[in-house]
């Protein structure tokens, strides 16, 4: 396993890591779940990430039974949640979500509770909350890190311009400012990581750990022949993702990026993985998965990135045809 530098910071995480969305607590049954982390963890794998929102909080209580069993040592992996949903779904009350001192600290004291941990290594924002100021929550981060509850901060699905304004807060106060962002960064969507967070990387050393890297396994290519039945898309409540994602323009370039994998010898799943591990400003790519077969094939992926050559990323490059463009100024 290859591991990075999370952003500027000092902390090394493996370039693959392993997330529980719509899994732990959901799709999969506890067994197959600590199948899966033993899996990760021996194939070097050291960042696990979670949210309070994924199962409503029992993705987080599987995640926890699993590293209190395991009993690995504390200090050999990364652990992760995130705050701004909450667990009560529509029923949340005003304070139970959002990113007010109160649901932030809160959400924090829940989470490595249900974690079974004295602390969490990265906590992030899920989210920006226009209802309550970024100089609230930059302070709140802070402090929990200053309390020793909460080691790195981040954001996930934050625009340039709030991670900035949380930035020039941090700084401006000589507090602890986001280290990281997690977006979504796959070969169909590119353009926060690829274009509008240039200035963070550059300038801040801001670090990434993108999810849905197969675009929830679209290109894995699984869905060219037929739709199976028991994958995300087809899950009660994901028309919504089933609808963006399945459209024949993007099943299209699905195809032509298997003609590209076929031709080097590896499957399309390692093609598209080693696609985002080969950008220098992804820290790790967050893998999911539901089968065990289906996360050893994925934990191989590293091995395709010397293979993308220029002359391949070019030709990805003519299937995608999404590349976003850079301003002149």
């Amino acid at each position: 396993m290859e591991y990075r530098r999370l952003g500027s910071s000092g902390l090394q995480v493996s370039a693959l890591s392993f997330g529980t969305w719509l899994t732990f607590g959901k799709q999969i049954s506890d067994d197959t779940a600590e199948k899966l982390m033993d899996i990760a963890y021996e194939a070097g794998v050291n960042f696990f990430d979670n949210a309070e929102i994924y199962a409503r909080g029992q993705s987080e209580i599987v995640m926890g039974n699993i590293l209190a069993k395991k009993g690995w040592t504390r200090s050999s992996y990364l652990v992760s949640s995130k705050v701004f949903f909450g667990t009560e779904g529509k029923d949340a009350k005003p304070n139970q979500r959002g990113l007010s001192r109160k649901h932030v600290i809160e959400g924090c004291h829940d989470a490595m509770k249900r974690l079974r941990v004295d602390y969490l290594d990265l906590y992030y924002c899920h989210r920006p909350d226009k209802q309550t100021p970024i100089e609230e929550t930059v302070w709140t981060m802070h402090q929990l890190v200053m309390q020793g509850k909460v080691l790195y901060w981040g954001t996930s699905e934050w625009d340039a311009s709030e991670i900035m304004e949380a930035i020039s807060i941090a700084k401006q106060h000589h507090l602890i400012g986001p280290v990281m962002e997690q977006p979504q960064y796959n070969m169909l969507t590119r353009e926060k990581l690829e274009k509008d967070y240039l200035h963070l990387f550059k300038h801040h050393g801001l670090g990434t750990t993108i999810w849905s890297p197969l675009a929830s396994g679209v290109l894995s290519g699984k869905y060219l022949d037929a739709k199976p039945g028991d994958t995300r898309l087809m899950m009660p409540g994901m028309e919504w993702l089933h609808d963006r994602v399945l459209q024949e323009e993007i099943l299209e370039k699905v195809k032509g990026l298997k003609k590209i994998s076929d031709d080097l010898g590896v499957s399309l799943a390692h093609l598209c993985l080693a696609w985002c591990l080969k950008n220098p400003n992804v820290s790790t790519v967050i893998l999911g998965a539901s089968k065990t077969d289906q996360l050893k094939e994925n934990l191989n992926s590293m091995k395709v990135v010397q293979m993308l050559t220029d002359e391949v990323m070019s030709a990805i490059e003519k299937v995608l045809n999404n590349k976003p463009r850079l301003s002149e100024f």
